[in-house]
C-alpha cells in the first residue's frame, strides 16, 4: 500500500530545523505540503471588530511565499487554503487518500482542538507530531505541565538549574537533504485575500529570517542588547526575531544555536543573556498555555477575580484609531496600525493604558493586537495580556504603566511622539462618552465565550 503523507504547517514555515516535517518525510512515499488560514472564530468577531491588517496580510504573503522557495529547492510545492481547518484537511484527506498526517506539537488552544478532532476523525490515520516551535520537549522539564510554576521567575530557575535544560546543550541543527513528491503536479497559488496585500518594512520567510539572525549578531548588537531593549525605535535596538519566530520561519534553536555561537566568540554578558531570558518568557506562556487552554481567554484568566473593566465604545475607538489624549499613546497606536509591529515597551504602555486609564475589558485589546500584529503569537499575545490585566501569571496582580513616567524615560525629547504622529486626528478627552456608547456593542463579562476560541 502506498503511503501518502499530508503535512501541516501551522506556526512552523520552514523546511531546515523542521523535525516534524523530517519524521513525516521518513514515514511515506508522497508528500503534500498544506498552510491553512483560519477564517475568523466566532470568539474573534465578538472581541473585534476589525479583520486582519493589511501589514498582516502582507507579512503573512511572504512568509508563505519563502516557504514555498524553500520546498522548491526539494521538488515540493505548498498548497494555501482559507477556510475552515476541519473542512479543508478532511477534504485533503479525503481526496488525496491520505494515509499519514504530519504537524508540529499544537501549542494554542484552537490548533490543539483541531489536531485532536482530526485524530478522533480519522482513526484508520497515523498522526505524527515533533516538536517545532519550543526550546524544550515535555520529557525535559524539570516537572510535570500540571506543576508548571505560577509565574515566570518560578519557571526560569527551575529550567536553568536543570542540567537536562542547559542551553548549551543544544543538539546541532540537521539539515534537510531529501523530501518524498507530491502525488500529483501541483501549483502554488496564493489565496485571493492575500494576492493584492503589500509588505511595508518588514519581510517574512525562511533565508529573510537567516539573514537577519546572521546580520543581528554581526552587528554586534547583542552584546549591549538589555541596555537597547526597552527603546521604542532605533537600530538593532531589538532583536526583530519575534516575527520570524511567530511563524516559524526561524526556530528558538536556531536563535540559541546563533546566541550560543556568539558568545563563545566575543563573550557573553548581561545582555546575551537577556536574549536568552526572553526566549524564556517566549517559551514560559506556550507551556502556560498548553496548561491553561481555553482559560488564556477569559475574562478572569486562571485567577477567579473579575477585573474593574468595562467596554465603552467611544474610547475604545479612540484607542485602536491613535486618538487618545496622549500623544506617546497615538504615536505607538499608529505605529502598530502602519505597520503591524511596536516595541516590546510600547507594547506594555498602551495595554496598560487600555486596561487601567481607559478601564476596558483586556480581552478586547489582546483581540486587537491578534488583527494588527505580524508577530502575533496566541500564548505570547494573550498571556502577556492577562499578565498586564492581573488575570495571569503575576502574583503582584497586574502592571499599571504611568503615562508621563513612561514619557519621561523612554521619549523625553518626544522624538518617537513626533515621528509615529497620527496625521489630522485631535484627541478626545476621556470623559466625552454619551449614553450610545454600550448601544451595539459586545460586553460580555463572563467569559462564557471563552470555548469558542
Amino acid at each position: 500500500m502506498k503511503r501518502i503523507g499530508l503535512y501541516l504547517f501551522t506556526q512552523d514555515c520552514r523546511v531546515q530545523d523542521n523535525d516534524a516535517l523530517y519524521l513525516l518525510s521518513a514515514s511515506v512515499d508522497t508528500l503534500v505540503c498544506l498552510y491553512c488560514a483560519p477564517p475568523q472564530t466566532r470568539f474573534d468577531k465578538h472581541f473585534s471588530q476589525t479583520t486582519s491588517s493589511q501589514a498582516q496580510r502582507g507579512y503573512l504573503k511572504s512568509t508563505l511565499q519563502g516557504l514555498q522557495n524553500a520546498l522548491a529547492q526539494f521538488g515540493q510545492t505548498l498548497n494555501i487554503e482559507y477556510g475552515d481547518p476541519r473542512v479543508v484537511v478532511s477534504d485533503y484527506i479525503h481526496r488525496y487518500e491520505i494515509t499519514h498526517v504530519g504537524s508540529s506539537i499544537p501549542v494554542a488552544y484552537n490548533e490543539s482542538r483541531l489536531w485532536q478532532w482530526l485524530k478522533n476523525a480519522f482513526s484508520d490515520v497515523n498522526f505524527q507530531t515533533a516538536n517545532n516551535s519550543q526550546i524544550y520537549y515535555r520529557t525535559q522539564l524539570p516537572f510535570d505541565l500540571a506543576e508548571l510554576p505560577k509565574s515566570f521567575s518560578s519557571f526560569r530557575k527551575k529550567i536553568e538549574r536543570d542540567e537536562q535544560c542547559d542551553r548549551a546543550l543544544i543538539a546541532p541543527q540537521q539539515p534537510c537533504f531529501h523530501l518524498p513528491p507530491p502525488p500529483y503536479m501541483m501549483q502554488f497559488k496564493l489565496p485571493q485575500h492575500l494576492i493584492n496585500s503589500q509588505n511595508n518594512d518588514y519581510y517574512g520567510g525562511e533565508d529573510n529570517a537567516q539573514k537577519h539572525l546572521a546580520a543581528y549578531f554581526k552587528s554586534h548588537a547583542a552584546s549591549h542588547y538589555k541596555q537597547t531593549r526597552n527603546a521604542l525605535h532605533g537600530s538593532h535596538f531589538s532583536t526583530s526575531f519575534s516575527p520570524y519566530l511567530a511563524h516559524g520561519a526561524l526556530s528558538p534553536q536556531q536563535v540559541l544555536r546563533a546566541l550560543n555561537e556568539y558568545e563563545s566568540q566575543y563573550g557573553s554578558n548581561e545582555s546575551t543573556y537577556w536574549i536568552y531570558f526572553e526566549l524564556l518568557w517566549r517559551e514560559y506562556f506556550h507551556w502556560y498555555s498548553q496548561l491553561h487552554q481555553g482559560a488564556l481567554f477569559k475574562f478572569t484568566g486562571i485567577t477567579q477575580t473579575k477585573p474593574l473593566t468595562s467596554f465603552y465604545a467611544h474610547l475604545f475607538s479612540a484607542w485602536c484609531n491613535a486618538n487618545t489624549p496622549e500623544p506617546l499613546v497615538n504615536a505607538l497606536m499608529n505605529e502598530l496600525n502602519e505597520t503591524g509591529w511596536v516595541s516590546n515597551r510600547g507594547r506594555q504602555i498602551i495595554a496598560s493604558y487600555l486596561v487601567n486609564e481607559l478601564q476596558i475589558d483586556w480581552r478586547y485589546g489582546a483581540a486587537y493586537f491578534e488583527q494588527r500584529l505580524i508577530d502575533y503569537d496566541a500564548p505570547s499575545n494573550w498571556g502577556n495580556w492577562q499578565y498586564i490585566a492581573g488575570v495571569g501569571a503575576d502574583s503582584r496582580g497586574g502592571r499599571h504603566f504611568n503615562i508621563q513616567k513612561q514619557t519621561q524615560l523612554y521619549d523625553p525629547e518626544g522624538t518617537y511622539a513626533q515621528l509615529w504622529r497620527p496625521k489630522n486626528t485631535p484627541s478626545v478627552p476621556l470623559d466625552l462618552i454619551d449614553h450610545t456608547d454600550m448601544t451595539g456593542w459586545p460586553n460580555d463579562r463572563s467569559g462564557r465565550l471563552s470555548n469558542a476560541k
